[in-house]
């Protein structure tokens, strides 16, 4: 089988939101799978995605905390005609990278105990987030 679907985020605050849930409602074929492979894609470049500990509300407020300290805003940045949080967001958005690949079987996506898919938003105001989901797997 192979699926795509295009998802709309809600527009978030500014840091790391879990939204594993989202993609996995937007996706009910995954009970299907025995096995398979999810790649997910942010079709933004000022927003990414990682997977991390998704348990603790103090792993999404440390990650905050360390992108503002490491890629400040005041910095003598060039790009600044969309705000002085854009060229910093799209730093953020590069080390963090705009895809993830997550395994499928036995019906559900293979993450570990503590992990989740979360959306790190490095804007203000970003707006919603666009995500490209592509299943296969049989």
């Amino acid at each position: 089988m192979w699926l795509q679907r295009e998802i709309t985020l809600a527009p978030q605050r500014r840091g790391v939101h879990l939204v594993t849930r989202e993609v996995v409602e937007a996706l009910p074929e995954i009970a299907d799978l025995e096995v398979g492979l999810l790649h997910v894609q942010i079709l933004h470049t000022s927003a990414s995605l990682t997977i991390n500990e998704n348990a603790s509300p103090d792993v999404r407020r440390d990650f905050e905390t360390w992108f503002n300290v490491a890629i400040p805003e005041d910095f003598a940045w060039t790009h600044t005609l969309e705000g002085t949080d854009d060229m910093p967001a799209h730093v953020k958005a590069s080390l963090m990278g705009p895809s993830l690949t997550v395994p499928v079987g036995e019906g559900r996506l293979r993450l570990g105990t503590w992990q989740g898919i979360y959306l790190c938003e490095h804007r203000d105001a970003g707006g919603p987030r666009r995500l490209v989901l592509t299943l296969n797997g049989a």
